[in-house]
């Protein structure tokens, strides 16, 4: 068994025997042949970089976060099997130590190659782009909106899934184009009503989910629309303070927004390799979605 651990951080593993392994920027894929095993490690990108310090613990707050919205969600189809190391099959049972709290059985579906962005508020690159064109995604809007502002209704603004490099805005036309007018349909129209119930959700447990992204994936041979991926946790999603609200201004965050804001105020020019985390960031992030996790889910992490 391989494993990179930093004091408490699990950064990448390397569980032998469980057949083929592809790493992505957070998670540790194993083909098991029907399924996959979803390993969610500590590690933690920004900018399109894997950052060279992990998140103690960041990996079960993500577990755990999506598990618990694939449960209140129940009636969307989903891809989990399990989260229950102990019912996993006994070829991972000599990994369960380190595996328990961060690891999601799932079935294997077709994963559509558009990430499907729905926004609420504006805020990143929306209001990025809001500011020179007064469009998001091609989704034209009212003038007169500020940085953060409630937008009339959730728009759908989807983008391209990069192997490597940025994802890139995609007009509904260019979906379109990609998976056709059918189904580029059906992504819109799932993704802007779970978007819907999930803000409404999070918003009477004191959270605003500003946007996020959904990753849909074809199952069976009558290709039903599955979510897949980790859903609606601070790395998927913008997750601000209820209490804190201010339109106009730069809004308090539980995602990596903070190591965003970091970042940017270092001398790091990303492109070459990003640089360290100091500890009080580290520890200030993990902070913050440890409280996402509490509100939401009502109770202390495991």
């Amino acid at each position: 068994m391989g494993i990179e651990a930093t004091g408490e951080a699990v950064r990448e593993t390397d569980f032998k025997g469980l057949g083929k392994m592809r790493r992505g920027k957070v998670r540790d894929l194993y083909d098991l042949g029907e399924t996959l095993l979803l390993v969610a490690t500590d590690r933690v990108s920004a900018f399109d970089w894997v950052l060279p310090t992990p998140i103690p613990g960041k990996g079960k707050l993500l577990t755990g976060l999506s598990t618990w919205w694939f449960g209140v969600l129940k009636d969307v189809p989903n891809h989990l099997v399990t989260d229950d190391v102990a019912r996993m099959p006994k070829k991972i049972q000599p990994f369960a130590q380190i595996l328990a709290g961060r690891t999601m059985l799932v079935k294997k579906v077709s994963i559509l190659p558009v990430e499907c962005v729905v926004r609420g508020y504006l805020a990143g690159s929306g209001w990025d782009s809001y500011q020179k064109t007064r469009e998001v995604c091609g989704v034209a809007l009212p003038a007169g909106l500020e940085k953060g502002s409630r937008l009339p209704e959730p728009i759908f603004t989807p983008t391209t899934k990069a192997e490597k490099g940025h994802d890139e805005p995609m007009s509904l036309g260019e979906v379109e184009r990609v998976v056709g007018k059918e189904l580029a349909g059906r992504l819109q129209v799932a993704s802007l009503s779970l978007y819907t119930r999930a803000h409404d959700i999070a918003a009477a447990r004191g959270v605003l989910l500003a946007d996020t992204k959904f990753e849909w994936g074809l199952a069976g041979s009558a290709k039903d629309l599955t979510l897949a991926d980790e859903v609606l946790t601070p790395d998927s999603s913008r997750f601000w303070p209820a209490e804190d609200y201010r339109p106009g201004e730069e809004q308090p965050s539980f995602d990596k927004q903070f190591i965003r804001d970091f970042l940017l105020g270092t001398a790091w020019d990303r492109k070459s390799p990003p640089p360290p985390l100091p500890a009080d960031i580290v520890d200030k992030t993990r902070q913050r979605y440890v409280e996402a996790y509490r509100r939401l889910v009502g109770k202390e992490p495991g």
